[in-house]
């Protein structure tokens, strides 16, 4: 049972970050129908500037949770900017493109953020610093620490305060609207291009936040980080239901759950033939299954709630 807790908490901590990164795919296919493939590097961008932040301050006598806090803002600054930057040279210009272009070219916006970040902060990993206390908490026998639980917290706020964003603000309402009929909108008042710039920075922010999560809680931050994150969380948004913000939270964590569960247990199941560093096949288990029985994910895809 102790084994067991604790691989759901450690689901649940996983999920949680693939639920912010699965966020950012909806939001943008909600939006203007692009899976951005680009959105995993970016989660690696907001790691490695944070990274470097705290490293610049490391003897500044700050205490680490301001220390956090700081490089946080400082890799949200850095992804919005850098998302803004790549929705209107990259994407713009092709959204009267036949689909294939836009796909083909986040694809290539992937390998060249990749490259330019291996250029800018070297090849090799990068220990991140502990900067929260590590005394466990005790949960029925299982563990949980405190940057677990912060990564819990922020995830259910930042889930709680975009529902809100969407659903009861002007500018929700102007996702929606665009996500429903671009030039519809636009003949209402809705300025569309303003609309998608938001969605990829309100996008890059929550992938800033995972990455710098992702960066704290496993101690490690690399020019590579982001690509099977970024590929594990689009298998989420497809899972809950891609456009729906509801279904990206739901598949995250319900993925993270089976990948927890999966490693914890495959090696008993299989007689030792598999260990848990196989986990990662689930993502793509889950994947073939959801495309194969349920295309529209387990939450469908509701045209209301696409932004």
């Amino acid at each position: 049972m102790d084994t067991f807790i604790q691989q759901i908490i450690n689901g649940l901590v996983l999920g949680s970050m693939y639920a912010l990164v699965a966020l950012g795919y909806t939001m943008v296919y909600g939006i203007i129908n692009l899976i951005n493939f680009a959105h995993g590097e970016v989660l690696m961008v907001g790691a490695l500037v944070s990274w470097t932040i705290v490293s610049a301050l490391a003897d500044s006598g700050l205490p680490g949770w301001l220390l956090l806090l700081i490089s946080l803002i400082g890799a949200i600054l850095v992804c919005t900017s850098l998302n803004f930057a790549v929705e209107k040279i990259a994407y713009r210009p092709l959204r009267s493109a036949p689909r294939l272009a836009p796909l083909i070219t986040a694809m290539g916006m992937s390998l060249l953020l990749q490259t330019l970040a291996m250029i800018v902060w070297k090849p090799t990993i990068k220990s991140y610093p502990i900067l929260l206390p590590q005394e466990p908490f005790l949960i029925f026998g299982a563990v949980i620490n405190t940057v677990q639980v912060l990564i819990l917290l922020a995830t259910a706020l930042t889930l709680a305060g975009l529902m809100y964003l969407v659903n009861h603000t002007k500018l929700g309402r102007a996702m929606r609207a665009t996500a429903e009929n671009p030039r519809v909108a636009g003949l209402m008042g809705v300025r569309p291009d303003m609309v998608i710039s938001a969605t990829f920075v309100i996008g890059a922010a929550l992938a800033a936040l995972a990455g710098v999560m992702w960066a704290a809680n496993y101690g490690t931050a690399s020019h590579t980080m982001g690509f099977l994150p970024g590929l594990k969380a689009f298998t989420a948004a497809v899972f809950g239901g891609i456009g729906n913000l509801a279904g990206a939270m739901v598949g995250g964590v319900l993925l993270g759950l089976i990948e927890a569960l999966g490693a914890g247990y495959i090696g008993a199941l299989t007689g030792g033939v598999l260990g848990s560093h196989y986990q990662d096949i689930f993502a793509f288990v889950v994947l073939i299954l959801v495309l194969t029985l349920r295309p529209a994910g387990l939450l469908g895809e509701r045209v209301a709630d696409r932004a």
